[in-house]
C-alpha cells in the first residue's frame, strides 16, 4: 500500500497492477482466499468500512457493519471470514460472504490481539490483556465461537503462532524474572525478561526438546515419518487439541531470555524468530514510527536442537500463508526469500533479482492528488478525535459543527504546512493538551549545515579582528558535546582574535559564521593570535553541527555553582530538561552527585514534558528512616539515596507540562 493505494505485483517480473483506481483510500489490505480478492479498510472521504476488491476492479462496500477503527485484520486462510480488532479494544469475526459481524472478546488495556487463524482456518489465537502487567493466550473455534484460555494469566503471554504441522502453538511471553544490577545506584531491572515459549495442542505430543534415539547423521524416526507424510500431502490435516491441563504444557525454548519481536512457524519442525539488542534510550527518537534494522532472524530446529542466525539488520519478517516463503523488512528495504534459509551472500550487491531476493520498490508509481489527499487527512484527523477523545462527549463540544466550520478553509490552503496549521487550530476548539499534529509529507528543505565553534566571537573595531569573547566548557570526554576550541594540544584561551578561516581573511563584513556554512562536522583551518602575542599560528579544528548540549552543560554547571556559592554549599542543584528518557538521564546525573546536600533545588524550567515524571517523583519521595552505620564508613541513609532535606522546585511558563503532574507539588 502506497498513499492508501493498493499494489500487488509479482516479486521480480510481470507489471504492477493498481488494485483501487477509484479515490478509496485503503489500509490493512490482505489477501483472501483465492487469491484474486483483496480485503482492506477503505476510507471513501466520508467513513472507514471494510472492502472487498475483486479482480476486475469492483470494490465491495461493506456499510453496515459497526466496525470501529480497525488496527488489525487478518483474514482465514481456508474462508470468507476475518477477524479484526479495532480502538474500542474488541476483538470481531466477520463473515464477508452473510455480512456480519460477532464480538469475539475485549480487553481494557490495548487494541491489539495479535490474532492468527490455524492452517485449517478453524481456530484463531490471540492474546488477551488481563491486566497492566498480564496477557494470556487464548484460541476461538471459529465454528462453535467459543474461546478457551491456554495460559495461566500469570506472565505477560503474547504473539501466538500455529505450528504449520498441527503440533504445537507457538508464542512469546515475558516469564523470565532474572533481575540485573543498575551500575550507576542501588536499582534491579529487568531488561531481559522474554523468551520463545510453545504449548503442544495434544497430549500424545512430546516435548520437542527431549532428543530422541536415532543413529549417527540419521533423523529421529518420528520426525523423518511425519516429514515424509507431509511431502506426499500438503494440504493441512485438521488441527486437534486436547484442552484438558492444557496450561500444564506450556514449554520454553531453552534458549536465552532477552528481547524478541516475533515468532512463527515452519514446516518440518522449524522455528523463526527475531530478537533485537538491548539499547540506551538517548538516541531514539520519540516520533519516529519507523523501525530500525538491528534485528537477527533466527531459526530454531527441533531435528538438531539448535539455535542459529540466519541473518542480521532485520526490521521484522512476515510468512506466505503456507509458510514457505518469507518477507524481510530492512528499515525501508523488502526482501523475499525461502523461509528459514540463509540468503546467498555472493549475490548480496547485485540490483535486485531472483538471487538475493531484494525488491525493487522504484517500479511503484503512484498519481498524488495533494488537494484531494488533505480532504481525506482533514477528516480523517477529525474522525481520530471523535472516536478516541477522552471523554465520550469531547467535553461538550459539538464537534460536527466544528468540523462545519474548519472544512471549507481546505479550498483556501496551498501547502502541507498550512493543513498541520488548520488541524492544529481544529483540534484547538478542544481545548485540551496533548492533542498533536505530527508528521506528514514535507518537501526536502536545501540543507545548508552551519558550523558551530562552541564559542561567542564578536568583532573588536579597534583591532579589526574577531575575538574570542567566551569558549564554552561542555563534556569534554564526548564528542560533539564540547567546544572543539578545548581540545588538548590547541592552548587557546578566551580574548584570542581569529585572522583567518583556510585562509580566507575575516573582517567586520566577512564574519566566520559565513565561512562556517556548510562545515558542520568538518575540519578548518584557523589563524589565530593567541592573548598578548603578535604572531599568528595556525590551528586545525572540527566544527559542531550542533552546539546546544555543549551550551547547556555549561548553564546547568553555573546554576549548580551559584547556588552552591549563595546557599554556602548547602543547597544541591538539579535541572531536568525534559521528562523523556534525556531528562531521565540528567536527572541521576546530577541527582547522584547532589542528593548529600542538605536540601535539594529541582529546576523544571523549559521543562519539554514526557512520561517518566512518576520515576522520578518516587526517587524525590523517598523519606530517610534510618542509617546504616559501620566502624570505618560513613553513615549511609536508608533508603539509599533518599533525599536528606528540604525540596524545592523551580518552574516557569516555559515547561512543558505543569508542576503538579511532574513533581506532585501542590
Amino acid at each position: 500500500v502506497s498513499r492508501g493505494k493498493a499494489f500487488t505485483f509479482a516479486h521480480w517480473e510481470g507489471a504492477v497492477i493498481e488494485r483501487n483506481r477509484s479515490n478509496l483510500r485503503t489500509r490493512l489490505v490482505r489477501w483472501l482466499p483465492d487469491g484474486i480478492r483483496l480485503v482492506a479498510i477503505g476510507d471513501d472521504g466520508n467513513e472507514e468500512a471494510i472492502v472487498v476488491i475483486h479482480g476486475n476492479g469492483f470494490e465491495e462496500r461493506i456499510e453496515h457493519l459497526d466496525i470501529g477503527r480497525p488496527v488489525e485484520l487478518v483474514p482465514s486462510p481456508k474462508d470468507d471470514l476475518i477477524v479484526l480488532s479495532n480502538h474500542r479494544f474488541e476483538l470481531i469475526l466477520i463473515d464477508l460472504k452473510r455480512k456480519k459481524a460477532s464480538i469475539i472478546d475485549k480487553h481494557p488495556y490495548e487494541p491489539t490481539f495479535g490474532a492468527v487463524f490455524s492452517p485449517d482456518g478453524c481456530w484463531v489465537a490471540y492474546h488477551l490483556v488481563k491486566s497492566p502487567h498480564t496477557s494470556v493466550i487464548k484460541l476461538l473455534e471459529v465454528s462453535s465461537r467459543k474461546t478457551r484460555e491456554i495460559t495461566g494469566g500469570e506472565f505477560r503471554d503474547h504473539s501466538p503462532a500455529f505450528d504449520p504441522d498441527g503440533k504445537y502453538l507457538f508464542f512469546l511471553s515475558h516469564r523470565d524474572f532474572d533481575p540485573v544490577y543498575d551500575t550507576q545506584l542501588f536499582d534491579l531491572s529487568f531488561p531481559r525478561s522474554m523468551r520463545p515459549c510453545l504449548v503442544t495442542l495434544r497430549k500424545d505430543v512430546p516435548s520437542p526438546f527431549v532428543p530422541l534415539p536415532r543413529p549417527p547423521g540419521g533423523k529421529t524416526g518420528e520426525n523423518h515419518a511425519e516429514n515424509s507424510a507431509r511431502k506426499k500431502s500438503e494440504k493441512p490435516k485438521p488441527i486437534v487439541i486436547d484442552f484438558d491441563r492444557i496450561q500444564d504444557r506450556v514449554l520454553a525454548f531453552p534458549v536465552s531470555d532477552g528481547c524478541y519481536g516475533k515468532i512463527s512457524g515452519l514446516p518440518g519442525g522449524k522455528v523463526v524468530w527475531s530478537s533485537f539488542p538491548i539499547e540506551g534510550s538517548l538516541k531514539k527518537n520519540w516520533f519516529d514510527v519507523e523501525t530500525d534494522g538491528k534485528g537477527n532472524l533466527e531459526k530454531y530446529d527441533f531435528e538438531e536442537l539448535r539455535r542459529e542466525t540466519l541473518f542480521s539488520g532485520i526490521s521484522t519478517f512476515s510468512l506466505s500463508q503456507d509458510s514457505k516463503t518469507m518477507l524481510v523488512r530492512y528499515g525501508n528495504k523488502l526482501r523475499v526469500l525461502k523461509a528459514g534459509e540463509k540468503p546467498d551472500e555472493k549475490f548480496e550487491k547485485e540490483p535486485p533479482n531472483r538471487k538475493n531476493g531484494w525488491l525493487d520498490l522504484s517500479r511503484l508509481s503512484v498519481e498524488v492528488d495533494p488537494a484531494g489527499e488533505w480532504r481525506q487527512i482533514f477528516r480523517q484527523a477529525w474522525r481520530l478525535q471523535r472516536d478516541n477523545f477522552w471523554t465520550h462527549n469531547l467535553s461538550g463540544v459539538d464537534w460536527e459543527l466544528v468540523f462545519k466550520r474548519y472544512y471549507p478553509f481546505l479550498e483556501k490552503i496551498a501547502s502541507r504546512s498550512e493543513l498541520s496549521d488548520l488541524i492544529w487550530e481544529m483540534q484547538g476548539e478542544l481545548g485540551t493538551s496533548h492533542a498533536y499534529e505530527i508528521g506528514g509529507d514535507y518537501r526536502s528543505e536545501p540543507n545548508f549545515s552551519q558550523g558551530f565553534l562552541g564559542a561567542d566571537l564578536s568583532f573588536d573595531p579597534k583591532k579589526k579582528k574577531w575575538n574570542i569573547a567566551h569558549i564554552v566548557r561542555g563534556d569534554g570526554w564526548e564528542e560533539g558535546r564540547d567546544s572543539p576550541l578545548n581540545a588538548p594540544g590547541l592552548q587557546i584561551s578566551e580574548g584570542t582574535l581569529l585572522v583567518s578561516v583556510n585562509g580566507i581573511p575575516l573582517n567586520q563584513r566577512n564574519s566566520p559564521y559565513e565561512l562556517f556554512m556548510n562545515r558542520a562536522n568538518r575540519e578548518v583551518n584557523l589563524e589565530i593570535i593567541n592573548p598578548g602575542k603578535k604572531a599568528t599560528r595556525s590551528v586545525v579544528v572540527k566544527l559542531l553541527s550542533d552546539e546546544t548540549k555543549a551550551r547547556y552543560r555549561e548553564w546547568v554547571r553555573k546554576n549548580r555553582e551559584k547556588v552552591h556559592s549563595l546557599s554556602k554549599g548547602r543547597v544541591g542543584y538539579v535541572h531536568i530538561p525534559d521528562m523523556g528518557a534525556i531528562g531521565y538521564s540528567e536527572f541521576h546525573r546530577a541527582y547522584l552527585a547532589e542528593v548529600e546536600h542538605e536540601g535539594l533545588l529541582i529546576d523544571v524550567r523549559c521543562n519539554g514534558g514526557g512520561h517518566v515524571s512518576q520515576l522520578i517523583l518516587e526517587k524525590l519521595a523517598r523519606k530517610r528512616v534510618g542509617y546504616c552505620v559501620s566502624r570505618w564508613n560513613p553513615p549511609e541513609a536508608y533508603p539509599t539515596d533518599s533525599p536528606r532535606g528540604p525540596i524545592v522546585a523551580l518552574t516557569d511558563e516555559q515547561a512543558g507540562r505543569l508542576l503538579e503532574s511532574e513533581l506532585g507539588a501542590g
